[in-house]
């Protein structure tokens, strides 16, 4: 099978197209045949082995953690599932196995979630990674509920697109920053208050909107970009920053936080809630409770470049690389 593989660790030159060896299903595990597989800055952190601190890399190895395409074959245990199936997965690749920038990809079973013949495959696979991060930080995390105000840090990109929809789901007020081109964007997925951060004034936009203190911010971004968010938010309030793996990134004062009754809770999705995560998010596509963000599609080729692009921030939405046509198409 085609594959965009890497040999090395190292900039977005690494990765380059290979064929090798297409892999078989395993016991409790399905092999899926990829259309669209998106790009999150998890991937170039996996090229430049952020991630060895969590799993042995075996080259040639193929990053990408979200994919969504056509079952291809069934491992002995599997139920549920059968080939030909239209589904998004989580992949395997945060266990050290070939990721989703490849024509086929091995996935747990628990990790497979079929999808209704209405939803696209290219909305679909713009979802895993960001969509389940958000969940855990919105409801795992915060708890968000209907009647309170909660803060995106970062509404623009793929994490916050949904955390913005994920907290109006619940029933909350939000406000979310972003740049200045992206406030009508941020709004049309639901914001109620959108916070140009370059004007510089976001403790006071939020002051002005929540007096109170706001009950939880979801901090997509960090890199000490809002490092005055425990003064925003009301005792017994939450601050959830995402996971970025950036060494010594400024957190808020945690002696500053407990005097003032705030929890600041680092985040990140773990293997043991994203079946449950990924079940509730495809359900929700798919009555229409939650929508893709803004979607720009690459060919697979050019995957360095769509990596490339992610990492240097501001991307609205999410890049999903096409890698082949769904049968019928």
């Amino acid at each position: 099978m085609r594959a965009m593989v890497l040999d090395r660790f190292g900039g977005p030159e690494v990765l380059h197209m290979a064929e090798i060896e297409r892999p078989s299903a395993a016991p409790g595990a399905v092999v899926i045949q990829v259309a669209y597989a998106s790009v999150n800055p998890a991937d170039w952190k996996a090229r430049e082995g952020w991630l060895a601190r969590y799993f042995a890399y075996q080259f040639p190895f193929v990053v990408g953690f979200d994919a969504a395409g056509i079952v291809a074959e069934i491992g002995a245990g599997v139920a549920g599932l059968k080939v030909g199936d239209r589904v998004v997965t989580s992949s395997n690749q945060g266990k050290g196995e070939r990721g989703s920038y490849a024509e086929y990809v091995a996935s747990d079973q628990e990790r497979v979630v079929r999808l209704p013949d209405h939803v696209s495959l290219r909305d679909a696979a713009a979802m895993p990674t960001a969509a389940i991060t958000a969940w855990e930080a919105i409801f795992d995390v915060g708890g968000a509920s209907a009647g309170q105000k909660v803060l995106i840090n970062g509404g623009a990109g793929g994490t916050g697109g949904f955390a913005i929809q994920l907290a109006k789901m619940a029933g909350a007020e939000v406000a979310a920053t972003c740049g200045p081109a992206n406030l009508d964007y941020v709004r049309s997925l639901g914001a109620d208050l959108a916070i140009d951060y370059r004007l510089g004034n976001v403790g006071d936009a939020v002051r002005a909107w929540a007096p109170e203190g706001v009950d939880l911010i979801v901090d997509t971004v960090g890199q000490g970009t809002l490092l005055e968010s425990i003064d925003l938010v009301k005792r017994g309030g939450i601050v959830a920053p995402i996971a970025t793996l950036i060494a010594d990134e400024p957190m808020p004062d945690s002696v500053r936080a407990e005097q003032l009754g705030v929890r600041v809770i680092p985040t990140t999705s773990t293997f043991a809630n994203q079946e449950r995560q990924l079940k509730s998010l495809v359900d929700a596509l798919a009555a229409g409770r939650i929508r893709a963000p803004e979607i720009t599609i690459m060919p697979l080729a050019d995957a360095a470049i769509a990596q490339g692009r992610v990492a240097a921030g501001h991307v609205r939405g999410k890049i999903v690389l096409h890698v082949s046509d769904e049968p019928g198409q």
